[in-house]
């Protein structure tokens, strides 16, 4: 099982919408949505793993507070600053989300 944590980006919100009146129109059945939001999940976790190349640096003034649960670190930080070779980019309050993602088995059509 993948991590559904792509659900709640504006692409998967969308995704959803649309799979939700796709249901409602009688166009597709609810099983069907659920095959494609568990693909989604599937895809954007291997994608993301495997193709995605850049590194960037973060410094936090203050953790505020962490959690290790079912394989999943989630931090909050306060005062961050995030460097890629070219750019600064400053946040008062960041959440981090971090999951294994060789945890996930690759898709067929990866």
């Amino acid at each position: 099982m993948a991590y559904q944590l792509y659900r709640n980006t504006t692409l998967g919100n969308t995704l959803q919408e649309t799979l939700d009146e796709l249901i409602q129109f009688g166009q597709i059945t609810p099983q069907l949505a659920l095959k494609v939001l568990v693909h989604f999940d599937r895809t954007m976790n291997n994608s993301l793993a495997q193709k995605v190349k850049n590194r960037l640096t973060f410094k936090a003034g203050k953790l505020n507070t962490y959690r290790f649960c079912d394989n999943v670190w989630t931090f909050l930080l306060s005062d961050v600053e995030f460097r890629d070779v070219a750019e600064l980019c400053k946040g008062e309050t960041v959440k981090i989300v971090a999951c294994d993602g060789k945890a996930v088995p690759p898709t067929k059509d990866d």
